[in-house]
């Protein structure tokens, strides 16, 4: 009994916590997969003696207000003092309109002082982020529109009918479809016919064009038709950013990894194809400037002192969902997934590969080998370790490597946990905040390979700054130096296995395009360096 209470006790800060990150509210089944992506096992309904969700929240009357809306029952949190500056922050988002996010693209102001200055006066202005749909997401509706357009009207059946989930577009910050495709505009056209709304691939729109004006012209190098996905299968980005993180410690390769820390190449045999990588790494992006903003998407958290993000620009963008879509043409084939299957003297502690996660290849390499079935592998465009199956890893071809590892391995600059440690309530707290969002970061500094940085949300009324969230909460001192990542400093794969760029040794440091206000983007760096919030320090 006083073992079930404890437990109680824990899980009613935990389903507030999430609750009050919501701002609409979630369902029960919304809660659900809120607490397995955040807490990585599931409600521990069993352990407390109920039957459902919804009866678990009914005995925290303190902690959940139940609201139905259009039949479907919603759960809100009860803030209490300890929550009450969160649920502020999240009742400020803004409810964004036309007239709103044109005015509001250029007003979301942030102050930041330097380490040399208490109390800065001049200011930058960043630039109001937009909802960003995830990678896997993009090339998800990309995948559904390849074989012919759609109706705008008939989206949501067809989504559900290819992968078995209706496509929630609200829970990464849209408030309508055509918010979503207006992001996408780069990929997807909207049309308007007699039916109404059309979908429709610009690749396709491109392709036909070109047939009308050449009808003659056929490709003789058409890729192989892409395998029918099954109806039940959930989408890889909800896998990667939802799926329970390994147990993960700093693990001593010892001579095995010392053997072949050079990946020097495997005997010659005839069973492998000449292109398949084995003697190759990928490279790391080029470094950012100092006092850069740019845009992130924050891909996979252990603490605000270890996480990977992602570069937000087109560029970036297109060149991972065109890798995705090429690679699960090629290893879709049975032939050509045939052809690059792995011998067991392959399966080795750095080997760069591919892993197929619900019909899409990933690059990644190999950290340790488990036991004779499993491998762990580390995602090196989203920087996830995980454990997958010997049986779904394919030899990388050479024309894979050349985009750079996309992941950039980062700690939240100038903070440090006030226990030593980061509590789990600290961390809980850092992934509601990171999580399907388009952010901007500033650039501090580079230590150890590790891309020192500041978060800001610039999505609601007031940019929230991270750093002073975990202050204000009391997880963190705001400490105007950066601590050499704990976490990092055990385990960091990409220091292991990701080549630093060819362009890290000189001066010139090549910039992403980060559609971030020309102003922000051409500012200088003493300019730029006034950062952090310098009001509140």
């Amino acid at each position: 009994a006083s073992k079930q209470a404890q437990l109680m006790e824990v899980l009613k800060k935990e389903v507030r916590a999430m609750l009050i990150a919501a701002k609409a509210g979630l369902t029960p089944e919304q809660l659900e997969e809120q607490y397995m992506a955040m807490v990585c096992k599931p409600l521990p309904l069993r352990d407390l003696g109920f039957q459902s969700t919804l009866e678990l929240v009914t005995q925290m009357p303190e902690v959940v207000r139940i609201c139905s809306k259009n039949g479907t029952v919603i759960l809100k949190a009860i803030a209490d003092d300890s929550t009450k500056g969160i649920a502020e922050l999240v009742a400020n988002q803004k409810v964004r309109t036309r007239k709103a996010s044109k005015k509001t693209a250029t007003k979301a102001n942030a102050i930041f002082p330097t380490k040399n200055s208490k109390n800065p006066q001049s200011s930058q202005t960043l630039s109001a982020r937009t909802p960003v749909l995830p990678a896997t997401m993009k090339a998800e509706l990309q995948d559904l529109l390849s074989s012919s357009p759609l109706l705008l009207t008939d989206l949501g059946k067809a989504f559900l009918r290819r992968f078995g989930r209706a496509f929630q577009y609200r829970q990464y910050g849209f408030l309508s479809m055509f918010e979503v495709f207006r992001s996408m505009s780069d990929s997807i056209v909207v049309e308007q016919t007699k039916a109404g709304s059309l979908l429709v691939l610009r690749k396709y729109l491109a392709s036909t064009i070109e047939q009308e004006e050449v009808p003659q012209a056929v490709s003789t190098a058409e890729m192989p038709p892409l395998e029918p996905i099954c109806e039940t299968e959930s989408c890889l980005a909800a896998q990667l950013m939802d799926l329970k993180p390994v147990q993960t410690q700093a693990v001593d390769l010892g001579d095995h990894l010392k053997q072949h820390q050079d990946f020097g190449q495997f005997p010659s045999t005839a069973e492998i194809p000449p292109d398949a990588v084995q003697d190759r790494r990928l490279c790391s992006l080029p470094p950012l400037k100092r006092r850069r903003l740019v845009g992130v998407i924050v891909e996979s958290v252990v603490s605000p002192s270890q996480f990977y993000v992602r570069i937000c620009s087109t560029e970036a963008s297109n060149k991972l969902e065109d890798l995705m879509f090429e690679m699960r043409h090629v290893y879709s084939h049975k032939v050509a997934s045939d052809k690059y299957i792995m011998p067991e003297s392959a399966v080795r502690p750095g080997q760069l590969c591919c892993v197929m996660v619900s019909k899409w290849w990933y690059r990644v390499i190999i950290h340790r080998v488990i036991n004779e079935q499993e491998v762990e592998v580390f995602y090196a465009d989203y920087g996830r370790l995980q454990i997958v199956q010997k049986s779904s890893l394919r030899f990388l071809k050479w024309h894979y490597l050349k985009l750079p590892a996309q992941a950039i391995p980062c700690s939240l600059a100038w903070v440090k946990p006030v226990e030593g440690t980061w509590s789990s309530a600290a961390i809980l707290l850092f992934k509601h905040l990171c999580r399907f969002k388009e952010f901007v970061g500033i650039v501090d500094e580079y230590v150890d390979g590790v891309l020192y940085l500041f978060l800001c949300d610039t999505s609601t009324k007031k940019d929230v700054y991270f750093h002073s969230v975990l202050r204000d909460m009391g997880y963190a001192d705001v400490c105007g130096e950066n601590i050499p990542s704990q976490e990092f400093e055990e385990l960091n794969p990409s220091a292991l296995y990701v080549q630093p760029s060819a362009k890290q040794g000189n001066a010139e440091v090549v910039e992403p395009d980060l559609h971030l206000q020309q102003d922000s983007r051409d500012a200088d760096s003493e300019t730029a360096t006034l950062m952090l919030d310098g009001a509140e320090l």
